[in-house]
């Protein structure tokens, strides 16, 4: 049996991480935003200056190649520009809302066929309404890219599960995330993968940082999961071990004033 003074000093530092690590990126946020903000201005005239020569070239002009891979590099920047909006939570929303376990349902094709046959794909249906409000496309872009990132962390094929619940946050569970108190739509993902070390688990979500190779990825998958789901009111979190694989979780606000649409109305972009 655990001594009760142990289990409080062992909660209270859990609790102290936890907020440390969320103040950590609220602080990257703010400088990241700020950045991405101007920067995304100055691509703005960039492209406006590169469409203008564009249109001013002959067919088959020898500076046409040229300033086109101009354009093709400040739209690829401009991508970037968006995901550390998003981290950010500068990112515009088209707020509207929806049932989560129907996205999950609805995706799920999809996410099938980016995992391939060596990644068995389940998902725990529950019989529970999930109506959040939230961007429907940014959280079908969050799910596919905790669904990807599991099923880079099993090379050698493995099982991912995700599962939907209703849950109540008091407010000792909620204050570390800076979220109110109330009852949340919970999604959670997880692997069996190859699991991270605590030093890479709690640097996951910061922009750029990446365990993958240069070509893999650019280290903003998660970061911009991270910026939709605190722009929505939610939190997230992500427990792993070393060889024993990983869970993501996140909860957003349950939508209780508004009834959700029917699964008809909903449309995967």
């Amino acid at each position: 049996m655990c001594v009760r003074p142990r289990c409080y000093a062992r909660d209270k530092r859990a609790l102290e991480r936890q907020v440390a690590a969320s103040q950590r990126l609220e602080s990257v946020g703010r400088f990241a935003g700020g950045i991405a903000h101007d920067f995304n201005n100055l691509l703005t005239v960039i492209q406006s200056h590169a469409d203008y020569v564009i249109e001013a070239q002959q067919p088959g002009a020898t500076a046409l190649a040229d300033v086109l891979a101009i354009r093709e590099a400040a739209d690829r920047a401009a991508r970037l520009t968006a995901q550390l909006l998003a981290f950010s939570r500068r990112q515009p929303q088209e707020l509207r809302v929806f049932d989560l376990c129907d996205v999950v349902r609805d995706t799920e094709p999809m996410l099938r066929r980016l995992l391939g046959e060596h990644v068995r794909y389940e998902y725990a249906a529950n019989s529970e309404v999930c109506p959040v409000k939230a961007d429907l496309s940014q959280i079908e872009q969050v799910l596919m890219n905790l669904v990807v990132n599991a099923r880079d962390a099993m090379p050698h094929g493995g099982r991912i599960v995700v599962d939907t619940a209703v849950v109540d946050l008091d407010g000792s569970t909620a204050r570390p995330y800076r979220v109110t108190p109330g009852r949340y739509v919970r999604l959670s993902i997880c692997d069996d993968g190859v699991g991270m070390s605590p030093d890479v688990a709690a640097r996951v979500f910061e922009p750029f940082f990446t365990t993958k190779a240069p070509e893999k990825g650019t280290g903003l998958g998660l970061a911009t999961v991270y910026g939709v789901v605190k722009q929505s009111g939610g939190y997230i979190e992500v427990t792993s071990e070393e060889g024993q694989g990983t869970r993501f979780v996140l909860d957003l606000p349950l939508c209780a004033d508004v009834r959700p649409p029917s699964r008809r109305s909903l449309r995967v972009h």
